[in-house]
C-alpha cells in the first residue's frame, strides 16, 4: 500500500511513517498542504492521511480541492480537532475517517486497511443502487434521478447510500449518526435532521414521487410507495 501523510509535525510525520514502514507499506510525507495538494494529484496513493492544521492550506480546504479535482484516493483526516463540528466538516469536505489525537496506532493501522479494502473492492466491483428512478453509482460515486445528475456533498452521498442499502426499513437518528458521521449522537441536537432536509432538497423537491418519508417518533424511511 501507498500512502501519502500530510501533517506539520515532523516528529509525528515520523513516527507515523516509521510505523507504517514498518508494515511494508510505501510512504511520502508532505509538510503543508500545498506540497501536499502537489503529491496528491500527481501520484497515484492507496490513502491520504491528513491533519487540519495545516500550514498554506488547511486539510479541508485540501480535501475539497482533491474531490474537485476528482481524486477519489480515501482520505482519513487525522486531527486534534476532534468536536462534532469538525467531524462534521471533515466528512463534508470529503473526507472517508475521521481518527482524533492522540491515538493508539493499531487502530490507525486498523482504519486504512478497511479504507484500502472498501476502496480496492468498489473499484472492481460495479456497484449501483437504485430505488425508482434515482440511481447511486457507487464507482463515480454520481447520483441521477430521472437521467439528472444530483451534485452531493460527501456526507449526503454517504447519507444518501445508507437510506438506499436500508430501503424499506426505518432508520433513527441514531443509526445514522453511528453509520454515516460515526459518532454517538447527541439527543441535543437537530444535525442529522438538517442533513437529511437538504438531501430531501435535492432528491424530493423537484419531483412528485418522494422517496425520504420521516416516520413520526421513530426516524426516517426510503421507500418509492
Amino acid at each position: 500500500m501507498k500512502v501519502l501523510i500530510v501533517e506539520d509535525e515532523p516528529k509525528l510525520a515520523g513516527f507515523v511513517k516509521k510505523g507504517l514502514e514498518e508494515q511494508a507499506w510505501e510512504v511520502d510525507v508532505a509538510y503543508d498542504g500545498q506540497m501536499g495538494s502537489s503529491l496528491a494529484l500527481s501520484n497515484p496513493y492507496d490513502v491520504i492521511i491528513l491533519d487540519v492544521n495545516l500550514p498554506k492550506v488547511n486539510g479541508f480546504q485540501l480535501a475539497t480541492l482533491l474531490r474537485n479535482e476528482n481524486i477519489r484516493t480515501p482520505i482519513l483526516m487525522l486531527t486534534a480537532l476532534g468536536t462534532l463540528g469538525d467531524k462534521l466538516a471533515g466528512f463534508d469536505a470529503g473526507a472517508d475517517d475521521y481518527l482524533v489525537k492522540p491515538f493508539e496506532f493499531q487502530e490507525l493501522i486498523v482504519r486504512l486497511r478497511a479504507l484500502q479494502k472498501r476502496s480496492s473492492e468498489s473499484g472492481s466491483v460495479s456497484n449501483l443502487l437504485k430505488i425508482a428512478d434515482l440511481e447511486l453509482d457507487l464507482n463515480e460515486r454520481v447520483a441521477r434521478r430521472d437521467g439528472n445528475r444530483i451534485e452531493l456533498t460527501a456526507k449526503e452521498f454517504g447519507l444518501l447510500e445508507y437510506f438506499m442499502r436500508n430501503r424499506g426499513r426505518v432508520v433513527s437518528r441514531v443509526d445514522i449518526a453511528e453509520k454515516v458521521w460515526d459518532i454517538h449522537f447527541d439527543t441535543g441536537t437537530n444535525t442529522i435532521d438538517v442533513y437529511v432536509n437538504f438531501l430531501r432538497k435535492k432528491i424530493d423537491r423537484d419531483f412528485p414521487q418522494k422517496l425520504i418519508h420521516t416516520v413520526v417518533g421513530m426516524g426516517y424511511i426510503m421507500k418509492d410507495s
